[in-house]
């Protein structure tokens, strides 16, 4: 069980118990006090109104008139779930998180589900694919079991690694895991894509502390550039909704000025490169004549 899992399941115990003890709720978790009692700050963080109470028979109950005037849950809550995972469903597809669906759909009046949002999300053929990664690694981290995989970077290199995962991490259109490597002793994330004869091993680990900054280090972090460039019209749309509307200002009748952070690397080439004769880098200097040899590169495979 996740800690959203443990704390939606503390606000359901306490909406129909009057004192819960936090040895009670370890033991019921199988945590420690002290995991107990940060789930507790978290909640009184999220103005869920949970109030300790000392002694013997103490513990942590919610007020009373939480529980009798309101409802964790409105109507437009629940339908707000269920727009967001209808979109959830779209990348995951899983049977659980149809279930989940399935649930709130029972629980939202037929004739209150509002229809003004609607998500669509292209099926892309490899995230079938990648999907049975998704469920090993997931089981993986729930079991507490170290997966080894052939991994292939993004420079070619190509190693074994053996891996304790602790948690599957979805950016824009890609999967990653983040997990402590023993093959490098430090904290790394993986690209599911990179993956090949993935396995979950029968060896389990101890989880580590996997603190804020270790899961810096894990994350891939590349250096900025900020560019001035020269956009036409047609892609504005694409850039609003990237940088926001801040990032761009008329430059003339023809074209807009975009100033915007790009990575400095092949992958901000790439993205540069995906507006074609759309888009024209005007500076820095360096970075110009960067993005040309880069082209260039890119001339020479058809020439």
């Amino acid at each position: 069980m996740d800690k959203v899992e443990r704390l939606i399941s503390i606000i359901m115990i306490l909406l129909k118990k009057n004192i819960v003890s936090a040895a009670e709720f370890a033991q019921l978790f199988n945590v420690s006090k002290r995991t107990i009692l940060r789930d507790m700050e978290t909640l009184s963080l999220s103005n869920i109104p949970i109030y300790s109470i000392h002694g013997v028979n103490g513990g942590y109950s919610i007020m009373d008139e939480y529980k009798m005037d309101k409802r964790l849950l409105s109507s437009s809550d629940l339908e707000n779930i269920l727009t967001a995972l209808s979109g959830l469903e779209q990348i995951l597809f899983s049977e659980e998180v149809e279930m989940t669906i399935k649930k709130i759909e029972a629980m939202v009046s037929p004739l209150s589900l509002s229809s003004s949002i609607q998500l669509s999300f292209y099926d892309w053929g490899g995230r079938s694919e990648i999907f049975q990664t998704v469920k090993t690694c997931q089981e993986s981290i729930i079991k507490r079991r170290l997966v080894s995989f052939d991994y292939i970077d993004k420079n070619g290199t190509a190693t074994i690694r053996i891996v304790e995962p602790y948690q599957l991490h979805f950016s824009e259109t890609s999967w990653y895991l983040k997990g402590y490597c023993l093959h490098r002793m430090g904290y790394r994330t993986f690209k599911l894509s990179r993956m090949d004869n993935l396995n979950m091993d029968e060896k389990t680990f101890n989880p580590r502390e996997y603190l804020l900054e270790q899961e810096r280090e894990a994350s891939y972090q590349p250096q900025l550039v900020a560019v001035k460039a020269l956009i036409a019209p047609s892609i504005k749309d694409q850039f609003i909704e990237r940088y926001g509307r801040k990032s761009i200002e008329k430059y003339s009748d023809e074209y807009w000025l975009a100033t915007i952070e790009v990575p400095q690397n092949n992958s901000g080439f790439q993205f540069l490169a995906s507006f074609g004769i759309n888009l024209a880098i005007i500076e820095p200097e360096t970075y110009v004549q960067d993005f040309r040899n880069y082209l260039n590169k890119m001339i020479q495979n058809y020439c």
